[in-house]
This record gives C-alpha cells, sequence and structure tokens, in this order.
C-alpha cells in the first residue's frame, strides 16, 4: 500500500465504513472494497516541473499553492473598499523561480495600495520587477473587500489552477473509467478517490470557482479530491 492508498483508507474511515478491504481481487481494480459493496479506486492528482537545478522534478503545488494562498491572503487584509465602494478583482501570472515573498509583498505594496486612493481608478496591466505580472480589472458589483483574488496563471503549467485541476481530472478519470470498464459489473457501486496535490482538496473559496467554472463528466458514483495533508479535509467533484 502507498502513501495515496494509506491516505484514502483513512478517508474511508473518517466517512463510517467499517470494514475496508485492500485490493480485494489482487492486484486488478478495485484499490479497496469497502463494507463489500462500493469498489474504490485510488489515484494521485499532481503536475511536476523540472527547474533545471539538478533536485529532478518537482510538483508544481509545492510552489503555485502556498504563493496563491499567501497573494489570496494579502489582498483581503488590504481592507475594504473607501467611499468609492469599488472593488477590483486580481489576476496574477508567474513564473519560477518565484521571488521571496517579501520583495514581492513590497512589489505589490508599491503598485496596489496607492491604486486604492486614486480618484478615477481604470484597469491596468503590469509586470513587477520580479517577473510576476498581475491584472486588475473592476468588479461589476462592490464586494466585501477592494481587492478580491480571481486567479493565477502558472507559466510552467500554462493555466489556471481551477483548469489545471480540472484537465488532469478529465485524463484521471478517462484512465480509470478504461481500467474498471471490464470488472465494473462486480461491484454496485464504483468510487474515485484522488489525493490532489494540486489543488490540495481546494477550499471554500476555490470550490466556489470550481463550481461555477467546471462541469466534468463521468461514470463513477463519486468523485472525491482529497487533501493529502488531510483525509478529513475533501471535495466532491
Amino acid at each position: 500500500m502507498d502513501a495515496s492508498e494509506a491516505l484514502v483508507k483513512v478517508y474511508l474511515e473518517s466517512v463510517g465504513f467499517a470494514q475496508i478491504q485492500y485490493e480485494p481481487d489482487g492486484n486488478v481494480p478495485p484499490d479497496f472494497l469497502a463494507d463489500g459493496r462500493v469498489a474504490v479506486e485510488v489515484r494521485r492528482l499532481n503536475q511536476n516541473h523540472d527547474d533545471g537545478t539538478g533536485r529532478g522534478p518537482r510538483g508544481l503545488e509545492e510552489v503555485a499553492i502556498p504563493l496563491w494562498n499567501r497573494v489570496r491572503d494579502y489582498l483581503i487584509t488590504l481592507g475594504p473598499a473607501p467611499a468609492s465602494g469599488q472593488s477590483w478583482f486580481v489576476f496574477y501570472r508567474f513564473g519560477r523561480p518565484i521571488p521571496l515573498w517579501k520583495t514581492l509583498k513590497q512589489e505589490l505594496d508599491a503598485v496596489l495600495i496607492p491604486f486604492m486612493s486614486t480618484a478615477d481608478p481604470h484597469p491596468f496591466e503590469v509586470k513587477l520587477s520580479s517577473g510576476v505580472e498581475l491584472s486588475v480589472i473592476r468588479a461589476t458589483t462592490p464586494k466585501a473587500t477592494f481587492f478580491r483574488p480571481a486567479g493565477h496563471v502558472d507559466k510552467q503549467s500554462g493555466g489556471f489552477l481551477i483548469s489545471e485541476i480540472a484537465s488532469n481530472l478529465k485524463l484521471c478519470i478517462t484512465e480509470k473509467e478504461l481500467k474498471i470498464a471490464s470488472f465494473r459489473t462486480k461491484y454496485p457501486e464504483w468510487w474515485l478517490v484522488l489525493p490532489d496535490h494540486i489543488g490540495y482538496g481546494l477550499d471554500d473559496f476555490d470550490r466556489e470557482l470550481f463550481r461555477d467554472q467546471v462541469n466534468i463528466t463521468h461514470n463513477f458514483d463519486k468523485v472525491v479530491l482529497l487533501d493529502p495533508r488531510d483525509a478529513g479535509r475533501w471535495f466532491e467533484v
């Protein structure tokens, strides 16, 4: 049993299954059988990038997710809209290597804080000296804060976080549907559980974006994205 499978076993226990068998039919699907009726397949969801430093491929999430969390929290802490009542969406693009957060925050402060007090603000794009690119677009309705995080592009992955999750998820689902096809009739219910090393199971804000932007059809009874750091955090697609 590998690390992903061990994590999924903890997840299955946490949602109430009493009997969990690993590879009940040997080295063929399913990976688990829960309470004798739910067949569960496991698949790790992630991307990788070799930055040429000699460390070998690293998961894109090792940089992308912590950066997203910091930028999102930073934008929210800048506070509510001034008297104008406006709010603005902020997109950003980045590549590796990324700057230290202290450096990037100083650059963001220099651009965004003066913008908040501009009498007649207009949408703009700017490339910071660190190489991070910002796009600032006015929201059609006021939000709780002046700036709202609206997504990012990872230049190594070539897409937004949500779209990258969606595209990789579709590939994984297709792969697993083909793999279980000849075993499908053996059990009445089939789940696919994916430890999510792209979005880490998504938080409430990202899940809302996912639901708004993504429509994935599949033949599983349930598809679950699981936070690889915490089997208690999961998101049903």
